[in-house]
């Protein structure tokens, strides 16, 4: 069993990007190169603007590219649970992670983007284990119909789901993806209109200069596009975001069952099926919850051995885990992403929650027209 990011075999030809060679000055430095902080880059490349990135390490080798390649519309709260919390800019995010979906689908074409919507379950396939798991799939499936009423009510797609795997609903919106192969061909592309630079490790960021291992940036603006482990690049964040450890492993192929992206138990845990055969499931954070807060991004037996009991039950069959991995990711209290001015010209985002695939980018769009024309942060986004 390899140690490596299951996605990874789809970029083997990644050519990289060069680390920063000495001091630089730009008009804005983006500081991450995961899908925030792409899009962030293609925002202001769009403007015309003069851009430097730098990411720590390679191109999606954080979250952005280790994460199960869910391309699933709204934030990470249920939609009836969001709108509870924060009124009806829960919808207006849902509708822009949906317009956001449909741009990456567009700009990357099938190969990469799968609208083949997703599944959320109530439980996991197959009997329930203990009288505790059928009480919780029950109340489940009761959350579920409420989750649908509540899309049903705003126009967005949901069909309810019957099915070999279960009961739940079906979300056609929603599409696939290998988030290695999405965030490297954006910054093949990207790397045309700024300078994009890796393995370029950020020691210290303040108004007008982002401070790295191997030079330094100048820069009328700073946006700092970082999810896990975001208070440790920006201390005065660190009581209103908190990282957490999320883990995934891949499996030799199996017989094809899940059509699509699914998740069930609340959402904790989930699973992707390739067209070759191959599953990537993951989950069972709240099963480890004290452990599984932590800056750290190594993969744990036990949380390992409760991920492969997941992609059985996924698979109907027993797996061959063939890769496993882990990711640093940031949650907030309330669920909203960070966006938010920490000093003079110097913006921060992330705090996706679990669910940055779309969030990030539109979060991300936001903090741009915050940056540059002092546009305040939608009422979906937390502010320091």
């Amino acid at each position: 069993m390899s140690d490596d990011v299951g996605w990874d075999d789809a970029v083997a030809g990644w050519p990289g990007l060069a680390p920063l060679d000495g001091d630089v000055a730009a008009e804005v430095c983006v500081v991450g190169l995961g899908g925030s902080g792409l899009a962030a880059v293609e925002e202001l490349a769009e403007r015309g603007l003069d851009v430097v990135a730098v990411d720590a390490g390679r191109v999606a080798a954080g979250a952005a590219g280790r994460n199960g390649g869910f391309l699933i519309g709204g934030p990470a709260l249920f939609l009836h649970d969001a709108i509870a919390r924060w009124g009806t800019s829960a919808v207006e995010l849902y509708r822009e992670t949906l317009a956001e979906l449909a741009r990456l689908a567009d700009r990357l074409g099938p190969g990469a983007v799968r609208r083949v919507g997703s599944i959320r379950l109530a439980g996991l396939p197959g009997e329930p284990a203990s009288v505790a798991e059928q009480d919780d799939r029950q109340a489940e499936l009761a959350d579920c119909a409420a989750h649908a009423a509540a899309l049903r009510a705003h126009g967005i797609a949901v069909d309810d789901y019957d099915g070999p795997l279960g009961r739940g609903i079906f979300l056609p919106d929603d599409a696939a993806t290998n988030p290695a192969v999405r965030a490297t061909r954006l910054a093949t592309e990207l790397a045309r209109r700024a300078r994009l630079h890796e393995h370029t490790e950020v020691t210290d960021i303040r108004a007008g200069m982002v401070t790295t291992t191997r030079g330094a940036v100048r820069a009328e603006r700073v946006i700092v596009a970082v999810d896990g482990r975001l208070a440790a690049l920006l201390p005065q964040l660190r009581d209103h975001v908190r990282t957490a450890r999320l883990q995934m492993l891949a499996t030799a192929p199996v017989a094809a069952r899940l059509p699509c992206p699914v998740y069930g138990r609340w959402g904790y845990d989930y699973a992707q099926q390739l067209p070759d055969g191959r599953l990537f499931a993951g989950g069972g954070r709240d099963r480890f919850a004290d452990a599984e807060w932590t800056d750290e991004a190594t993969p744990t037996d036990d949380v390992q051995a409760y991920i492969e009991t997941v992609a059985t039950r996924m698979a109907g069959e027993r797996v061959s885990a063939t890769a496993r991995w882990a990711a640093s990711v940031g949650f907030t209290d309330d669920a909203r992403p960070v966006c938010t001015e920490v000093a003079d010209g110097v913006v921060a985002v992330g705090g996706y929650n679990g669910t940055g695939n779309l969030v990030g980018p539109v979060a991300a769009r936001a903090a741009v027209a915050l940056a540059l024309d002092g546009t305040a942060p939608p009422p979906w986004a937390a502010r320091s």
